[in-house]
């Protein structure tokens, strides 16, 4: 993955899990994208509980652009190994800080 961060990606990680708010991977997505309306839906969607074991993060951008879910979970596949939550951290292979940038990434493509 590119290492030059969008601004996006910036907001988003300058979102996540920081005081006050504490948002998890799903909300900073969707707060990261101006859906802070979405923000509370997402609460519980984070450390595997979204539906299906899902990345939260991936969650929220299958959330944001359902019409896109297949490229979204292809891209997280492609990118980090995996679309659910427990493959992702199976080891701590892969850190939610970048769970949420590919997902913020993948929302700002096309």
């Amino acid at each position: 993955m590119d290492t030059q961060l969008t601004p996006a990606e910036q907001k988003a990680l300058s979102l996540f899990r920081q005081p006050p708010l504490h948002l998890n991977c799903a909300q900073t997505v969707c707060a990261a994208m101006g859906r802070d309306d979405l923000t509370p839906a997402m609460k519980n969607c984070n450390v595997g509980k979204a539906p299906g074991g899902t990345c939260g993060a991936l969650y929220a951008a299958i959330t944001l652009a359902p019409e896109r879910e297949g490229k979204l979970r292809e891209l997280f596949v492609r990118t980090l190994g995996a679309d659910r939550c427990e493959q992702l951290k199976r080891d701590g292979r892969v850190p939610c800080p970048l769970c949420v940038r590919t997902a913020v990434r993948a929302l700002c493509r096309e």
